[in-house]
Parts: C-alpha cells; sequence; structure tokens
C-alpha cells in the first residue's frame, strides 16, 4: 500500500491527525484546531526552526488546523492547499474567518486608521483573504482590525479574472523557494496564485499540479499549438504560455518572474513533461 503523501497529510512518526487513524500508524493522534492567519505573510517549514528550510508560506486569512506546539512553533495544515509545516505560532489566531472579500491588487497596505499617512500595520499580498465590517470614503474596515483602500479589494464570488493577466501582474517580482506573494515567489506558487485569481484551487507543487489540473494536450510538448495560459511542466517547474511561444514563469535562472522563449527555457529544464489545458 502506497504511504500517503506527507506534504499533505498531516502524520509523522510521532503524532498523526485524529481522522487518519486506521490509515497511518502513530503513537498518539491528535484532534486539530482551526486557526487562521493573522499576518501578511508567514513561512511554512519542514522543522520547527529558523534554520529549517522553506516549504511554502501562509498568507492573511488563510485557515491552518493546529495539531501540535512545540518551542513557538505550530505544526499543521494549510486549508487553501492541504500543505502541512511548521509556522510561527504567533503568526496565527483561533478560530476560523468567513472573508467576504479578498485583495486583487498586487499588494496593499492594512492601515490602522482610515488615513494613507498613518504608518501601516502589514502589508497584503494578492489573493489574502478579509472580512470587511463596513466601508467608507473609499476605505474598508476589517472585522479584525485596520483599514484598507477599497478599491484593492474585490468580492468573494465576484466574477473570475484572467489567469495570465493575474501572472503579468507578477512581473519582476523576486524568486523566492517556497514563495507564494508579491514580496516573493516560486514557480509553482505563480501558477497557483494565478489559478485560484481565476477561480480554481489548485496543489501547492508542479508536480502535483501536474497530476490534477486542467487536461493533459501534450507529453513532450510536440504535435499541436500553444494558447496563452497553457501550463508546460518540466522536471521541477512549471510556467504559464503567454501567446504561442512565450513562457511565463517565476525562474531561479534569473531568480525573478519574467517572460522567456518556450524553447530556451525547455533546453536549459532538460524537455518538457507535460502541457495541460484548463478550458
Amino acid at each position: 500500500m502506497k504511504s500517503p503523501d506527507p506534504r499533505v497529510t498531516p502524520y509523522r512518526d510521532d503524532l498523526a491527525a485524529s481522522h487518519l487513524r486506521g490509515i497511518v500508524e502513530a503513537p498518539r493522534y491528535a484532534d486539530g484546531v482551526a486557526h487562521r492567519m493573522r499576518q501578511g505573510r508567514a513561512t511554512l517549514r519542514g522543522e520547527p526552526t529558523d534554520a529549517a528550510r522553506q516549504t511554502s508560506e501562509l498568507i492573511f486569512g488563510e485557515t491552518f488546523t493546529v495539531y501540535d506546539r512545540r518551542d513557538g512553533w505550530a505544526w499543521g495544515q494549510c486549508g487553501t492547499d492541504g500543505y502541512v509545516g511548521w509556522t510561527p505560532a504567533s503568526a496565527l489566531e483561533e478560530g476560523p474567518l468567513a472573508p467576504t472579500h479578498q485583495v486583487s491588487a498586487l499588494r496593499t497596505f492594512l492601515f490602522p486608521e482610515a488615513d494613507l499617512k498613518t504608518h501601516p500595520r502589514d502589508d497584503l499580498s494578492q489573493g489574502a483573504l478579509v472580512a470587511v465590517a463596513r466601508t467608507q470614503n473609499g476605505w474598508s474596515e476589517l472585522a479584525t482590525g485596520g483599514w484598507i483602500f477599497a478599491k484593492h479589494l474585490t468580492p468573494v464570488g465576484a466574477p473570475p479574472a484572467d489567469m495570465v493577466d493575474t501572472a503579468l501582474a507578477f512581473l519582476g517580482v523576486p524568486y523566492l523557494w517556497g514563495g507564494r506573494t508579491s514580496l516573493g515567489i516560486d514557480c509553482s506558487g505563480l501558477a497557483q496564485r494565478a489559478m485560484a485569481a481565476s477561480g480554481r484551487n489548485a496543489p501547492r507543487d508542479s508536480d502535483q499540479q501536474r497530476a490534477a489540473v486542467g487536461t493533459l494536450v501534450s507529453e513532450n510538448g510536440q504535435g499541436f499549438a500553444y494558447r496563452r495560459g497553457d501550463l508546460v511542466f518540466f522536471p521541477g517547474h512549471v510556467g504559464l504560455m503567454l501567446d504561442g511561444t512565450r513562457l511565463l514563469h517565476a525562474t531561479a535562472f534569473s531568480l525573478s518572474v519574467c517572460v522567456e522563449p518556450l524553447d530556451e527555457v525547455a533546453a536549459r529544464a532538460g524537455g518538457i513533461l507535460a502541457v495541460r489545458r484548463l478550458d
């Protein structure tokens, strides 16, 4: 029997989530406690230490189910994509959030007052989820406190944004391993954010996306005409087609989100593994 993927299954050698009884063996099981992200972003790591490599990030308003705590860190699972890891406990607040809006701007500030001259409390990236209590004079007050410029928000359930246009807004953003925000993002993080803005939930990593999203149109990138928005998968990498020949992606090659000829990327990456279409 194949072992569950530890990236998206909350179990360790010493602990597992209670709902995994009978699926994985563990010396003890824990019921999860629902929390929400109270900071603009927070790291997710494989171990509860600053020295551990970042595996992903949590962003403002996302839910995170906590199963364990240690030395100021919380171990649990992100509600958006199921990713499991350790995050600073100080970034979390107990209780779920009923979001009414999401940040549609690339990045915005959370102000203590409805006054752009006040010093921001935090910065929120595209896709952050918020609950708006009221809006006045062009500003939205959050139920959790603070004010955001109302034009930087879109109601939850609004018509989906164009996937490629969303990714284009990240042009020039630095590449960051495990990043999911406009301050730093990796290849699968960019694809995930673009798909989310277009109303599609997507897994976190490129291999998970290759197995789950859209329809397979090619296993090697040959024998068809590329379309804008096609997802192209390489060994350990993914990007979106800007048009028939150019790829938009977050790449360690330039440490940024950029546009390059697809042929150049394919040659450098060692070939194309799959092309998937979301239409």
